[in-house]
């Protein structure tokens, strides 16, 4: 939060980004949905209170404002016009969800059966499909390429066997791209960087397993070669890593044309744009990434004398990661002494690491806010906790709340679209929440809350 710098008393304890605010009852826009506000101290989303929308559905529970992801959508399909934009499943997937996709223009990936089930459950046409994923089973392909998925990324020399046979027994040509690693690691964390070296995704360029993938899928008389896919990370918030990406994809792009005779159509350039999670995250808006990304590979292909081929490109997280919300509810408070004479208020809520466990897997920053009512007490720094048997069982590691929070409030977590439920676990035997879609003063839930039933239905006894 903007405001001034935090007091002595806690200097030291919370992050250098992290200011006391002003007004601890004022929403960061940023980190928000579009429709969020606060009136009289209630949070609304979409036009609804969020102290009556989780009076009907339960705590926690996860609001998604269906018009701020419709405009998110958009704005990378009108911003990526000349390209194909690839919606990431992975990130959150429902049927409602891969609907919206379609109705907004853009072109979906999944990266397992169950991913692909929902979008063609959702009417999903499968030739806008991508399939991902560094070990897809002989079953899985064998779906993929009977239901017509319009492309496989394929990912190991095991992979392009295995699809080469399946669609030749299918009599069938599959549509293939072949990822590869590019060498560069993209300014993020070390568990979400996907283009070093290093690591499980893809083909080699510098050691020419790319090169040696691209000359097998070609000798497949099976598969049809649409293009190279690269992906550098995921929260990214700026385009220097494509200049060095780019450049290398696209000599192998030239290269393959010039040895092997074959000039492929497309090319992936990957995405994982990054959201604002806190004050220190800056996204950049889709159209200026747009421009930034063509010049470069308009750049290279020029330098290449070569034409530029169909580009894609992968948004991640941008379009539904900010569009999310999630509610819980408080259920004890305490103050915990730190050295030095400074205190953090620990605040419990009733979710936890089973809803979102990104805080403890990849030391994710959020922010949050008091949901329920206004307050003129002084803030204090917190840090909210989950319900869970693990001490890092956070959720919000710092933020300032009112120093008269307190048991039954309603506290709102913004930017959980991205990995809250799709990552969400039943650890503790938690249930997980529901997810519930608010626009225009009206909500319904799109993915219903699991019960206990659900929660026996595969415990055989």
């Amino acid at each position: 939060m903007s405001g001034r710098v935090p007091p002595g008393d806690y200097a030291g304890t919370s992050p250098f980004w992290l200011r006391e605010p002003q007004d601890v009852n004022a929403l960061v826009p940023a980190l928000w949905p579009a429709t969020a506000e606060k009136v009289d101290g209630v949070l609304r989303v979409g036009g609804l209170p969020v102290p009556d929308v989780v009076a009907n559905v339960n705590t926690p529970a996860y609001l998604l404002d269906e018009e701020d992801f419709r405009t998110r959508a958009r704005a990378f399909r009108d911003g990526f016009a000349d390209y194909d934009v690839y919606y990431a499943g992975k990130a959150f997937i429902s049927t409602a969800v891969a609907r919206w996709v379609v109705e907004e223009g853009l072109l979906l990936d999944v990266c397992s059966d169950g991913e692909l089930t929902v979008a063609l459950r959702a009417g999903v046409d499968p030739t806008r499909i991508g399939y991902h994923g560094n070990n897809k089973s002989a079953m899985e392909l064998r779906r993929a390429v009977h239901e017509g998925v319009g492309r496989i990324i394929v990912d190991s020399f095991v992979e392009i066997e295995r699809v080469a046979d399946v669609a030749g027994e299918l009599g069938v040509l599959q549509p293939v791209m072949v990822r590869v690693t590019a060498g560069v690691e993209a300014h993020t964390h070390e568990f979400i960087a996907t283009a070093h070296e290093d690591q499980k995704f893809g083909f080699s360029i510098s050691s020419g397993s790319a090169f040696e993938a691209v000359s097998r899928v070609l000798a497949a008389g099976s598969l049809d070669l649409r293009g190279l896919h690269s992906h550098i990370g995921s929260q990214i918030f700026d385009t220097s890593g494509w200049e060095v990406s780019a450049r290398r994809v696209l000599a192998l792009h030239a290269r393959i044309g010039d040895e092997l005779g074959h000039v492929m159509p497309e090319l992936d350039l990957g995405g994982g744009f990054g959201i604002a999670y806190t004050t220190q995250d800056d996204p950049a808006d889709p159209a200026d990434l747009a421009a930034q990304i063509t010049r470069i590979v308009k750049g290279e292909c020029a330098a290449l004398g070569i034409d530029v081929p169909r580009l894609s490109i992968e948004p991640g997280r941008a379009i539904v990661g900010s569009s999310m919300i999630t509610v819980y509810t408080v259920g004890t408070v305490k103050q915990v002494q730190l050295d030095g004479g400074a205190s953090r208020t620990y605040v419990s809520v009733d979710g936890g690491m089973s809803d979102n466990i990104r805080t403890a897997l990849y030391d994710a920053d959020y922010s949050c806010t008091l949901a329920s009512r206004t307050s003129a007490a002084t803030p204090v720094l917190a840090r909210v906790v989950g319900k869970h048997c693990e001490s890092g069982d956070i959720v919000v590691k710092d933020e300032f709340l009112p120093g008269d929070i307190q048991p039954g409030d309603l506290v709102a977590v913004p930017g959980t679209g991205a990995y809250g439920r799709s990552m969400a676990s039943n650890y503790n035997h938690a249930l997980r929440p529901p997810v519930v879609a608010v626009r225009d003063g009206s909500y319904r839930v799109i993915v219903r809350r699991e019960t206990v039933d659900d929660l026996l239905a595969t415990d055989v006894g």
